[in-house]
């Protein structure tokens, strides 16, 4: 069993959190659009901004220390994403911006009759990119369905995954339901049947332990915002794939490795901040004697992180059962916390997710209302035009932030 975290211990990491909101901190469950970032993470980029700051590639000091400290940073996001080589690991603007790059360069390969795998549980930065390029490559795009508790319907893939495959996109879990879908099946459906795989690990990747090497996966990106870091994207592919694969770029760019995939000057500071942010998950793992070593620490952090968040979940999901006219959008059992990430998206009978978005914001609670980008689930299920409400828990909430949240919803419903 491990060793429970102290939340009071995790806050002070955590200047944001001490925001007041009247009498009392504010209530941060917004971690799905954006976590908060911890002061180690503001004090790497202020440092490298400061003492180390030059572009990459030259003979000087300033520009040695960034190249030093960009490749500490891709064997640490090695060692988060569970890679093999930091050459694996692309840094870029964001997700979206990867995404769209890559499935630009893959629909080169691509050819007309050849077929596309979607989601209907997806996040539209991991399905408009490569509709797009399947409707320039002339290829057939096909989308797994979701069930009314908005998993994957495994029988709709293995009828949609053929032959004429060359790619499945799909997300680890989803954004909007906090679902876990069956990723290593789904990386096995496509290497079956000779397509690639690439799969959207962003809302996964502050939850739970990510492991590329197990998953068998071809490609996953990742939001270093989303795992308590600055505004970057993250890609790791396979060291074959990326070699081989044509990518836009500037003719005096390299040729190879993860430079090849980064267009233009990166930014320097963000990776700085992203290298802190892994640094700062696996210091949660260190802690009680825990191993010394990154992806051993990473480990013991993430074990220490979801049973935290699952004995929150399991409560906020308790609560919303006993609210007169919710709905609770996926698993709603708290029992199965298990198989879902700590987002919870809900309905209510009467009142739309703006409305009470905007009451739960006077009360100092930071929740977001709509679709939350995921427009395909939230249609499939029938929730347009107005989407769900949806409370994002992290590793630094508490059950008291819980109770009050619940607290709040009691009184708008009543």
């Amino acid at each position: 069993m491990p060793t429970p975290l102290d939340p009071a211990a995790v806050r002070r990491r955590f200047p944001g959190l001490q925001r007041r909101a009247g009498d009392r901190e504010a209530v941060f469950f917004d971690g799905p659009a954006g976590s908060q970032v911890p002061v180690t993470v503001a004090d790497a980029m202020r440092d490298y901004l400061l003492h180390t700051n030059a572009n990459h590639g030259g003979a000087f000091a300033t520009s040695r220390a960034t190249d030093a400290m960009v490749h500490a940073a891709r064997e640490a996001v090695a060692d988060f994403v569970g890679a093999t080589e930091p050459e694996e690991v692309v840094f870029g603007a964001n997700m979206t911006t990867l995404t769209f790059h890559l499935a630009r360069a893959l629909a080169r390969t691509w050819r007309p009759g050849e077929r596309i795998v979607v989601t209907d549980s997806d996040h539209d930065a991991n399905i408009a990119p490569w509709v797009r390029a399947a409707a320039t490559a002339g290829c057939e795009v096909q989308r797994i369905a979701v069930h009314a508790n908005a998993s994957l319907d495994l029988d709709d893939a293995e009828r949609k995954i053929d032959r004429r495959t060359r790619l499945v996109a799909f997300g680890g879990a989803s954004n909007l339901s906090g679902t876990i879908h069956p990723v290593a099946r789904l990386c096995e459906l496509a290497r079956t049947q000779g397509a690639l795989s690439f799969v959207d690990m962003v809302h996964w990747a502050p939850h739970l332990r990510l492991h590329a090497d197990r998953l068998g996966c071809d490609f996953l990106v990742a939001s270093a915002y989303k795992f308590f870091g600055p505004h970057l994207g993250v890609l790791w592919g396979r060291r074959a794939l990326l070699e081989e694969i044509d990518a836009d770029r500037v003719r005096p760019a390299p040729g190879h490795g993860a430079e090849k995939w980064q267009t233009g000057t990166a930014n320097f500071e963000a990776i700085a901040g992203t290298l802190a942010a892994v640094d700062g998950i696996a210091q949660l793992g260190r802690e009680r004697g825990a191993p010394a070593d990154r992806r051993g620490a990473l480990d013991a952090a993430f074990r220490r992180i979801e049973r935290h968040e699952r004995e929150l979940c399991a409560a906020l999901l308790r609560g919303l059962a006993d609210l007169p006219g919710v709905r609770v959008v996926g698993l709603a059992d708290p029992d199965r916390v298990h198989e879902r990430c700590p987002t919870v998206s809900f309905t209510h009978a009467s009142r739309r997710p703006a409305e009470i978005a905007s009451a739960l914001a006077a009360a100092g609670v930071h929740a977001w209302a709509g679709n939350s980008y995921a427009i395909a689930l939230t249609t499939a299920l029938g929730l347009e035009p107005d989407g769900v409400l949806r409370l994002g828990l992290l590793h630094y909430n508490t059950r008291e932030e819980v109770d009050y949240v619940l607290a709040q919803l009691r009184r708008l419903v009543a």
